[in-house]
């Protein structure tokens, strides 16, 4: 053990599932050498960290939308009326999905 060019052992532990995942992404790369592939993504791999707050917001703005579209039609269908507040109703909550998406597009170029 002594000479060994790495002498300090680390151990973890995983579920069968992820071995499994290792293991496939081992296969991918056409590795059988699991400390070799371990070390190498321990060393030289990347996390990747996405921020959702946009696309979560956006998804709640559609979501109010899409609410309203269906209140709306159920009104319509029981009463026969549509109101013009509804149709100011459903343009702010355009104009609300539309800046958002304009937002997130600013961000991302």
């Amino acid at each position: 053990m002594a000479e060994r060019t790495r002498p300090i052992r680390i151990e973890f532990c995983v579920t069968e599932q992820e071995r499994r995942l290792i293991q496939n992404k081992m296969a991918q790369l056409g590795t059988r050498n699991m400390g070799a592939y371990l070390r190498k993504m321990a060393i030289d791999g990347y996390i990747i960290n996405v921020d959702y707050t946009q696309q979560k917001k956006l998804a709640a703005a559609v979501s109010r939308a899409a609410s309203n579209i269906n209140q709306i039609c159920r009104r319509i269908n029981s009463t026969g009326h549509f109101y013009a507040e509804d149709v100011v109703e459903l343009k702010e909550r355009q104009a609300e999905i539309w800046s958002l998406l304009k937002e997130t597009q600013r961000k991302e170029l």
